[in-house]
């Protein structure tokens, strides 16, 4: 059953809107490809660097499209896995929902990892925060704790001689393709969590069974083409400044250690993707399982004293913290901001702004095949 929200009634404004959507969405994508998707392929292109940047490509946006498309069509039209259910459209967009991805873009330049789960959408709905957070930092210690003992007691011997070995002799071919593997492992995984903060700018074109936000084809395939466009970008200049946070860690440049890192922060975000739908910070898993992985590796080799990886970590982390509190200001300034700048945003909204019956909700077991579909102009 299809129920239609008729928004015919903002004419020029409803324009507007869609406008202020395909500049989010383009400046989310840019932001975040930019800064976010880096620390996930970041090993994949640090150890194949000898190889054509368009072969690269060509591999991640094979992934990323499969993702994209299998995620649409077997969630009814939703592209975050999920992870929007507590983020419905906004009744009214502003322009100030454009703030969060020119701050990632600013953070970047700086090559500051940030996380944009927090920075772009807390200021959609500021009270999934706390959520968010709880979930990001637990994130990070499991991968801190994982990766200490990972490296500590299973793979230390084996690191230890990818170190030694890393110049003498090139590792065998099947490490290639379990690299490859790995890579489209994790990239997918990373995909489902962070899809959504793209496609939060998107504008919905109804509700599927389970209550969560849907997009037309057209932006679906509109979308998947502006990506391919930003990663070949990002594959071209090989990762930008992002990319230190990574080869600034020991011996990442390895196919073989960047492998086993790829595994691990697979699995993890693998396993949180499963517990619930609340969006998670994956920056900070993977600042967590290099930070641990660091530590690991300084007191298995002494190729590092326990000093200057205290300095490391605590520079990824206080970048990290640094954004958080940049998400913090926005979310609870993005109220003030829209009432000094847009008064007649809220009177408009709650006069005019079609009301939805209280029977009709997707949290009501029998209302839950009801879907409803937003009629732009």
């Amino acid at each position: 059953m299809m129920r239609s929200i008729d928004y015919n009634y903002k004419g020029k404004n409803m324009d507007y809107e869609l406008i202020l959507m395909l500049i989010g969405f383009s400046l989310a994508a840019y932001s975040i490809v930019a800064n976010d998707a880096i620390q996930t392929l970041g090993t994949f292109l640090s150890s194949n660097a000898h190889r054509p940047w368009w072969v690269l490509w060509l591999f991640a946006m094979t992934v990323l499209a499969v993702t994209l498309l299998y995620g649409y069509y077997t969630h009814g039209g939703d592209v975050s896995y999920g992870r929007l259910e507590k983020f419905p459209p906004p009744a009214q967009f502003s322009w100030v929902y454009l703030l969060p991805p020119l701050f990632v873009l600013v953070l970047t330049r700086y090559s500051i990892p940030v996380s944009t789960t927090f920075l772009i959408l807390t200021v959609f709905v500021s009270t999934n925060l706390e959520k968010m957070l709880t979930k990001s930092l637990l994130g990070y210690l499991v991968a801190f704790v994982v990766a200490m003992v990972v490296y500590r007691l299973v793979v230390g011997v084996m690191e230890k001689y990818f170190i030694r070995t890393s110049d003498e002799e090139k590792p065998e071919k099947y490490w290639t393709a379990l690299q490859w593997l790995s890579t489209g492992f994790l990239w997918s995984q990373w995909l489902t969590q962070d899809l959504a903060n793209i496609f939060v700018y998107a504008p919905s074109v109804g509700m599927n069974e389970a209550g969560v936000r849907t997009i037309s084809e057209t932006w679906l395939y509109g979308a998947l083409i502006w990506l391919g466009v930003l990663h070949a970008y990002l594959f071209y200049s090989r990762g930008g400044g992002i990319q230190k946070i990574v080869t600034s860690k020991t011996n990442t440049t390895d196919i073989r250690s960047a492998t086993i890192v790829d595994i691990i922060y697979g699995i993890i975000l693998f396993v949180f993707k499963g517990m619930s739908n609340i969006p998670m910070s994956t920056t900070w898993v993977f600042l967590g399982l290099l930070a641990g992985r660091e530590f690991a590796i300084a007191w298995l080799t002494h190729l590092r004293s326990t000093k200057d990886v205290v300095k490391i970590v605590s520079s990824d982390a206080g970048k990290a913290t640094m954004g958080l509190a940049v998400s913090i200001a926005l979310a609870f300034s993005a109220p003030y901001l829209k009432n000094a700048f847009e008064p007649s945003a809220p009177k408009i909204a709650q006069k005019e702004l079609p009301q939805i019956p209280q029977s009709i909700s997707t949290n009501d077991s029998t209302k839950k095949g009801e879907k409803y579909a937003i009629k732009f102009p």
